[in-house]
């Protein structure tokens, strides 16, 4: 596990693209945060990273967009569910049982039994400042916390 401080809008998106540029295919990704905090950005950014030149908007309403990049991406807005049951019904398991692409799960601590052995959890927080955001990786499974140390490694030499 590691965080770092983002200071604006823009230096999350960096912090962004820099997990775009080593994440693996078949990885499934947690983003929990309030309201406002910088999901979607922080999406948004990874897609455009990943490829994605359409529109990126988060599925607040429709549960689920599929975005075509260098992989597919698969992203989920489970905050308007209300039971882990609903997950099926819109097929949730189907994409992270066995993830093709990558597959980014908004909300993911409403239903946490829910989620994969394997994934990457990214939480964003509001900092102290208006514009500033804190972001901590975490790796969830061994072979995710593998892949935050390789993060925290490429993100701390590339600054």
């Amino acid at each position: 596990m590691f965080a770092m401080v983002s200071h604006s809008p823009e230096e999350t998106a960096r912090i962004a693209e820099a997990f775009g540029k080593k994440i693996h295919e078949g990885t499934v990704v947690g983003l929990v945060g309030d309201l406002g905090a910088g999901k979607t950005l922080f999406v948004q950014s990874l897609a455009r990273t990943l490829g994605v030149e359409g529109d990126v908007t988060s599925p607040s309403f429709s549960l689920m967009n599929i975005y075509e990049g260098i992989c597919p991406i698969v992203h989920f807005d489970l905050y308007r569910l209300e039971r882990e049951e609903e997950l099926d019904d819109i097929g949730f398991f189907e994409y992270t049982d066995e993830a093709e692409g990558l597959v980014l799960v908004e909300w993911p601590d409403k239903f946490p039994e829910a989620m994969p052995e394997e994934y990457v959890l990214v939480e964003i927080a509001y900092g102290e400042e208006k514009t500033e955001r804190r972001l901590t990786f975490r790796g969830i499974g061994t072979e995710c916390e593998e892949f935050v140390k390789e993060l925290e490694d490429f993100v701390h030499t590339s600054d």
